[in-house]
């Protein structure tokens, strides 16, 4: 077996432009070795490097400096979180482009995709040529100053662009779960503050002005929705199914003073009928967690709270499971329906 020459150091862990490597004098016909996947034209991404998605975006903008990250690419590189079915997952696929449609009344819709995470979503500007190549999703985007940023080289849609844009393919309570991850911020005694990505104040002024954008009509439902504080996807799930079902409005990251008047946080709660939730993910299940926990719920409950725990397993028992659970807890706390 030939024994393959080693790659620059300078791009030997991450995706490259075929320019970039002409560029360190690496031989073409390295570039066609069995260790380099060809996601898209001019592109190489080493199979030995791990999941890099700024990377590999990087690579495509190296070739084409008028195109810029948007839409589902923009936020999973600011870290905004999207459904499973959003995720970006790299096995390729054809160029293609937004697909405007018709909607009841003659009007139109924003744009769609089939299988939207198989592909980068890169613009440019409208008026320019829609980006077309292998495992891309061509968009036009009008910006406006101040609507792109760039992050370690990369040219993106700001976050509060990114989300106006989400409006345009994504249903609202995602948009909202990705609002409410934007917008949450909240410091406590104990642990590091959380610093909002946009402050609430900040994204409803950009929502205001966005006339015009794709998506602004959804966004701007989305934004009455929104509650800051949250610190979890689930728990903004969570919210929303209770909100939907005509429950007593439940608070995020809601304090409850104990009987020494010291303060506990709890996930949801709903101060008037003195109900809490706390949404338990896997890091609850370590030893150290469960016991914190239980240390916060005895508080809780010597307080004359009451406390309902939801997890995965409740969530995917539907809607009527949950709401019967806490339904519950509220009626024992004086809610009447």
């Amino acid at each position: 077996m030939t024994r393959l020459t080693p790659l620059p150091e300078d791009i030997s862990n991450r995706p490259f432009a075929v320019t970039e490597a002409a560029a360190a004098k690496v031989p073409g016909g390295r570039l066609f070795a069995r260790d380099m996947h060809r996601p898209s034209r001019g592109i190489r991404v080493p199979r030995s490097c791990g999941p890099d998605l700024p990377a590999l975006v990087r690579s495509h903008t190296a070739l084409d400096p008028d195109n810029f990250a948007a839409l589902i690419t923009a936020a999973e590189v600011h870290g905004v979180p999207l459904p499973p079915w959003a995720e970006f997952r790299p096995d390729g696929g054809g160029p293609v482009t937004a697909v405007v449609e018709p909607v009841p009344g003659g009007k139109k819709s924003g744009p769609h995709f089939r299988e939207p995470g198989r592909f980068l979503h890169l613009s440019r500007q409208s008026g320019e040529p829609l980006p077309r190549r292998r495992g891309i999703a061509g968009h036009r985007l009008k910006i406006r100053e101040g609507d792109l940023v760039e992050i370690d080289g990369l040219r993106l849609t700001s976050v509060a662009r990114t989300w106006v844009d989400l409006g345009s393919v994504l249903p609202i309570d995602d948009l909202v779960v990705a609002g409410d991850a934007i917008v949450s911020e909240h410091a406590r005694p104990v642990g590091p503050p959380r610093v909002a990505m946009v402050p609430l104040a900040g994204l409803r002024a950009f929502v205001d002005g966005a006339n015009g954008i794709h998506g602004v009509r959804k966004a701007r439902l989305a934004l009455d929705l929104l509650r800051v504080g949250v610190d979890s996807p689930p728990e903004s799930k969570l919210r929303l199914l209770l909100d939907d079902a005509g429950l007593p409005e439940f608070t995020p990251n809601c304090r409850v003073d104990d009987v020494l008047n010291r303060p506990v946080w709890t996930d949801l709660g709903c101060p008037r009928f003195r109900t809490c939730l706390e949404y338990d993910g896997e890091h609850h299940l370590t030893p150290e967690q469960q016991a914190l926990d239980a240390y916060r719920d005895q508080r809780v409950i010597d307080a004359g709270w009451r406390q309902v725990k939801i997890n995965r397993v409740d969530m995917g028992r539907g809607r009527d499971w949950v709401v019967s659970r806490v339904g519950q807890a509220l009626r024992k706390q004086g809610w009447q329906r």
